[in-house]
């Protein structure tokens, strides 16, 4: 099954990754891995947006149309995409940095794995006040972090201490990702693709 290795990630991540490792997983495996789990914050974030109502604060719950959301959902689809196949390119080209040679696709398989916490964080949606998203996405990026950390050594066989400096480079070029993602969705609002709010 493609999914088999998320509850491994959350109960035994030191395992699960020894297991990721063993098995070589094809390119296509951590593809379709990524390409179900990215659904999970779109469909959540569209069905909030459209259907629950955002909430900041004291105000009154904020609607998107239910076209405008599927717009904004399907976007946001290719932007993790897009973001994770980028991490995991980062993390290739810097390897040999740390000492390390993987393929392509055990680059993929760490941003992938990495990435699901953050991904499944998007549950969250189902209760939009902007707080409680705010502290669930927080403890999936906390996760994703710590299963980094975890994973660096093993997939790609390097000592800890060098794993350590390796997944906190990555850590960084996440970040930047991350305010890429977010200067290219403020400039894409500022030229005409802002949401469309209700009333």
């Amino acid at each position: 099954m493609i999914l088999n290795h998320i509850w491994g990630l959350y109960a035994h991540p030191l395992e699960e990754w020894k297991t990721i490792d063993e098995r070589h997983e094809s390119l296509r495996y951590s593809l379709s891995h990524i390409l179900i789990v990215a659904l999970i914050p779109c469909i959540f974030a569209y069905y909030a947006s459209a259907h629950l109502g955002w909430s900041i604060g004291a105000r009154e719950s904020i609607y998107l149309t239910q076209s405008s959301a599927i717009y904004m959902a399907v976007f946001m689809y290719f932007g993790l995409i897009g973001g994770v196949l980028a991490l995991s390119y980062l993390i290739h080209w810097m390897a040999k940095t740390f000492g390390a040679a993987p393929t392509f696709t055990q680059s993929l398989e760490l941003a992938a794995y990495t990435a699901t916490p953050v991904l499944m964080a998007g549950v969250g949606a189902l209760y939009p006040e902007l707080w409680f998203v705010s502290m669930v996405f927080l403890g999936g990026v906390a996760y994703s972090v710590y299963l980094l950390y975890t994973g660096v050594p093993i997939l790609m066989h390097i000592p800890e201490e060098r794993g350590f400096m390796y997944a906190s480079s990555v850590v960084t070029a996440g970040l930047i990702l991350m305010v890429v993602l977010m200067v290219t969705t403020a400039m894409a609002w500022t030229n005409g693709f802002m949401p469309v709010f209700v009333g």
